[in-house]
C-alpha cells in the first residue's frame, strides 16, 4: 500500500478539523468555523465564534477589558497544544505562534510561522492543466 502526500487543500481541511476538535477538548467550546491557509512557511488560521460562553457573558456586561485579559491568558495556555497539533498535521516544526482575538466579532486570528514549507502535492486537475 503506497502512501501519497495530501494536497494543500486536504492538509488545510484536516488542520481546520483538528483545531476545532482541540478547541472543544481544551476549552469546552467548539468554534462555528475554522479556516486555515498555508502559504510557504506561513500558516494563517481564522477561528469564528472562538469566545467561550463565560467570555460572552462578561462582554455583554461591559467587561471587555477583563475578557481581553482572560482571552490572552487562555491563548497562552492553549499555544503548546496548538503547536503540537499543527506540527503533527503538517509534519513541520512551528517556529512561532502569534494570535489575537477580536472580542466584538468573536473571531481569533492565529499566524504560525513554520521552520520549513510543508510538503503536499498539487491536485491532479492543476497538474494536468499545466501540461
Amino acid at each position: 500500500m503506497s502512501t501519497s502526500l495530501p494536497t494543500r487543500g486536504q492538509l488545510q481541511r484536516k488542520l481546520s478539523q483538528q483545531i476545532q476538535a482541540l478547541y472543544l477538548q481544551q476549552m469546552g467550546h467548539q468554534p462555528s468555523k475554522t479556516s486555515c491557509k498555508i502559504d510557504d512557511r506561513n500558516l494563517t488560521i481564522i477561528v469564528e465564534n472562538s469566545l467561550t460562553q463565560p467570555e460572552h457573558i462578561l462582554a455583554e456586561q461591559g467587561q471587555s477589558d477583563l475578557v481581553k485579559k482572560v482571552r490572552s491568558n487562555l491563548d497562552d495556555a492553549f499555544k503548546p497544544e496548538l503547536k503540537k497539533t499543527i506540527e503533527a498535521v503538517v509534519g513541520v516544526e512551528v517556529e512561532e505562534i502569534l494570535s489575537d482575538a477580536a472580542i466584538d466579532s468573536g473571531r481569533t486570528g492565529i499566524v504560525a510561522i513554520l521552520t520549513a514549507k510543508p510538503m503536499f502535492r498539487e491536485p491532479t486537475s492543476q497538474v494536468k492543466s499545466k501540461s
